[in-house]
């Protein structure tokens, strides 16, 4: 426990020699430096899952985020233990604030970096399906532009083929109807446009041999069609449009799992939003009160120094700082009367050093 205590003692900045006097000081600076060691450890681990992110797939990513999470949680917790020992405890209240005011305002800058790799992993269920539905409208807005594109440069090709297939669908309906026509002729129903006449006869004959013509018309319709339809093809293989699919979900989830920390946190974003553009009030206040609470933890190692009591250590510091200043001030005054004493004898040795070598020459 005294290790412990001694640890935490050098978290918090104080001078251990001096708190060692007052044992009822212990717990209080125990609690402060443990307050500014955990908010430092989790400084570094924010640091470093976000840092993995920056490096994902990269052969060094795991080491790179270890080294830039201990030096992230180094350099805060450098500057929270610099800070809360720099609260002078004998100023009053409102000269206390002001000390600190500059590093509350960093505080909360720096809980709000902290809290977001932190809130990426807590909501990573989430932002993973979000990533699923953010990277497949982009693939159907990639698909729309390439076709629109495609449609504008052959409008020509594309206009002439759907004149074709009206004309197959005109010729299609038309033979379906004569067709009809050849059936009643043959049977001898009586229409506005049949004889009567039963049987296989002149007037059978002639619709039979102008429904072959149509047919053997439609046929190359269908031909010429085909050829059209394979030209557009090939125009499409050629500009890349048939290499644009939709990704399945085995293909979805390996493109996930190495999106970047910007992806993932856009799509955080993204998830305080319906789908409508309403805002979602539920993941809204969720991913709000999480960056709070980091921003309070942040902020808690100022906090707690300036709520506490000026007790005897404080006095003690104050004491001992005093006696330092006097001794440098006396140390100081000693020196000016040395010089101002030690100045005349050396003004007239110089003096006399001079007449004789004047005198000498």
């Amino acid at each position: 426990m005294k290790q412990i205590n001694n640890f935490f003692w050098f978290c918090s900045a104080v001078h251990q020699e001096t708190l060692e006097k007052y044992p009822a000081e212990h717990n209080k600076y125990v609690g402060i430096g443990a307050t500014i060691f955990f908010t430092a450890l989790f400084a570094a681990l924010s640091g470093g899952y976000a840092m993995y992110f920056v490096f994902s797939g990269g052969d060094f990513a795991i080491l790179y985020s270890l080294l830039f999470g201990l030096i992230w949680g180094l350099a805060i917790f450098n500057m929270d233990r610099y800070i809360v020992s720099s609260i002078n405890k004998n100023n009053s209240g409102w000269k206390q604030f002001l000390q600190a005011t500059p590093r509350i305002l960093l505080a909360i800058l720096i809980g709000i970096v902290i809290s977001r790799p932190l809130e990426l992993k807590i909501f990573d269920k989430e932002i993973r399906e979000q990533l699923k539905i953010t990277y497949l409208d982009r693939q159907r807005a990639n698909i729309d532009t390439l076709n629109k594109a495609f449609e504008n440069k052959y409008s020509i090709e594309l206009g002439k083929l759907n004149e074709l297939k009206t004309e197959k669908d005109s010729v299609e309906s038309t033979l379906k109807s004569d067709r009809l026509k050849l059936s009643l002729e043959t049977f001898g129903d009586k229409t506005p446009e049949t004889s009567g006449i039963v049987g296989y006869g002149h007037y059978a004959k002639q619709r039979q041999a102008n429904l072959e013509k149509q047919e053997q018309y439609l046929e190359n319709l269908r031909g010429t069609i085909q050829q059209q339809e394979a030209f557009i093809q090939q125009r499409k293989q050629f500009d890349g449009l048939l290499d644009e699919k939709l990704l399945t979900g085995a293909q979805l989830d390996s493109v996930v799992n190495v999106a970047g920390f910007a992806n993932r946190n856009e799509a955080l974003g993204d998830l305080k939003y319906n789908t409508d553009g309403s805002e979602n009030t539920t993941n809204y206040w969720a991913i709000t009160f999480i960056m709070l609470l980091f921003i309070f933890f942040e902020c808690l190692p100022v906090f707690v120094k300036l709520m506490s009591a000026r007790d005897a250590y404080d006095i003690d510091t104050q004491n001992a700082q005093s006696v330092h200043i006097h001794r440098a001030t006396k140390h100081r005054d000693a020196e000016i009367e040395i010089i101002d004493e030690v100045h005349p004898i050396r003004v007239h040795s110089g003096i006399e050093k001079a007449k004789k070598e004047y005198i000498e020459l």
